[in-house]
Order: C-alpha cells, then structure tokens, then sequence
C-alpha cells in the first residue's frame, strides 16, 4: 500500500508526481530544486542558497510525514556542475549534525528550470 504525501509548505509537483510516497516503512521524497512554496518560482540563483531552499522543502516535506532529518537514510544530489560540490557539500551537511545519510552526488546536463542542484531523499517511518 501506498500513501501520497503533500503539504502547501513545499512547491507543488510541476510534473506529473508526488511530493513525497510513504510506501513499504519508507517516504520516498521527490527531487526538490529551489522553488518557492508560495510562488512556485525559482527565487536563488547562488548553488548555496538553492541548496538551502532546497533542504527546506525536504524538511517542510518531512515534517508533514511527522519525520525529521534524524529519519532521511538516503539522499540523492544532482548538480549540473561538480565544480560546486564542496560548497553544496558544506550547505548540506548543517542539516545532518550526527549520522548522516547514505548519499550519492552526480552530475547530471541540466535541471527543471534552469536549477544548478537538486536533492532527493528516503527516510524510514518508525
């Protein structure tokens, strides 16, 4: 059984997908890039500050499910430049201040709306 997870505190889906799936004692986050939650627009161009944005809409996304950081188990970063990854890395990590996820980080040719960094998680459900 699946159970489609949305909360007004993240962007809305501007595609064909949930927000977030609790499935199987795991909530499945789709990749979020900076959008505004009340606007649905793009509002940082700074790799950092997208990062930020970004890792609020996790947590707004998190919360809704009752979960925190302390819950996410596996995130997934896309960045259209590696050259950014220490900078996203040292954003990242404020959010994760003991045991931190597994996590992958690749380059990918480019992101919804012009995103320099887009992040995705799974976090366990007690």
């Amino acid at each position: 059984m699946k159970v489609r997870i949305e909360t007004s505190n993240a962007p809305k889906a501007i595609g064909p997908y949930s927000q977030a799936v609790n499935a199987n004692g795991f909530l499945f986050i789709s990749g979020q890039i900076a959008l505004d939650p009340e606007t649905g627009q793009m509002t940082e161009t700074d790799v950092v500050a997208q990062t930020h944005r970004e890792m609020a809409n996790l947590k707004a996304i998190l919360e809704s499910a009752g979960l925190t950081f302390a819950d996410v188990v596996k995130t997934t970063i896309f960045l259209t430049d590696l050259g950014d990854f220490q900078r996203v890395n040292d954003a990242y990590a404020a959010y994760f201040e003991s045991d931190p996820p597994a996590r992958s980080t690749v380059q990918v040719a480019a992101l919804p709306k012009g995103a320099k960094v887009e992040i995705e998680a799974v976090a366990a459900l007690p």
